[in-house]
């Protein structure tokens, strides 16, 4: 389903990569609803086994989906896919931006709106959601963040904040320059190494957001260890563009 866009708001594409999340999916969709702008909402369903899809549907967003589970940069991916079919058809402007929101906000992901403004303003290409101290502490011991923070800055010169943030604001110019996107979980660090690169302006923006946090479980433990092997595979794929590229 297309909205029509209120006069004088630069027009936004909201993609949810979503993924088992039947409970918050529906709180999700109506809070980015409430964003000026939105013309679009398309949720990826990521191999769920649940009514996510449905649920999503039912709400008139566009719906993707996907048989497996094929990950969360591949769902991003099948997300822009569907966009550039609403493009060929003329229900979504060439100019729009697209706003990457995580499925599991719910009534909060209306606060990703502040994302917005600096990317339609051209004050920026990229925007990233700062979080607040979530209501559950992660049982992390922020190997992966480290990890992430200090690649991207030795090849950008850039310090992040919040490096893996999910949520986040795309001018045309940042997504020609960061897709096809780093695979599954890399996928944050590499758009921001990319985008960087391709010498557009990123800027970080608090917002007041909540979401699931990931836990202390054995199942917790094993994501934490694919999401730093995604993200030290896109920077190395990187680290090597430079060094064949100064050969």
């Amino acid at each position: 389903m297309t909205a029509q866009r209120p006069t004088g708001e630069p027009p936004v594409v909201v993609v949810i990569p979503a993924r088992d999340e039947s409970a918050r999916i529906v709180e999700t969709i109506r809070g980015v609803r409430t964003i000026p702008g939105v013309v679009s909402v398309i949720v990826v369903d990521d191999g769920s086994t649940d009514r996510t899809a449905v649920l999503a549907s039912q709400e008139g967003a566009e719906v993707v989906r996907l048989v497996r589970n094929h990950g969360k940069a591949d769902a991003m991916m099948s997300g822009l896919g569907r966009l550039a079919g609403l493009r060929r058809v003329g229900r979504v402007d060439a100019s729009a931006s697209v706003l990457f929101v995580d499925a599991d906000l719910e009534a909060s992901a209306q606060a990703v709106g502040a994302l917005v403004g600096p990317v339609a303003r051209g004050e920026a290409d990229l925007t990233i959601a700062t979080l607040p101290e979530q209501q559950q502490s992660g049982g992390g011991h922020g190997l992966v963040v480290g990890l992430a923070r200090r690649g991207i800055e030795e090849l950008t010169g850039w310090e992040p904040k919040q490096p893996l943030s999910g949520m986040r604001c795309l001018s045309p110019a940042a997504i020609a320059a960061a897709t096809p996107f780093a695979r599954g979980w890399g996928v944050e660090v590499g758009m921001t190494i990319d985008v960087i690169d391709a010498g557009l302006t990123v800027v970080e923006v608090p917002c007041e957001l909540y979401h699931r946090v990931t836990g202390h479980d054995w199942r917790s433990q094993v994501h934490r260890a694919a999401q730093y092997r995604d993200v030290a595979l896109a920077i190395g794929v990187r680290r090597l563009r430079r060094r064949l590229g100064t050969d």
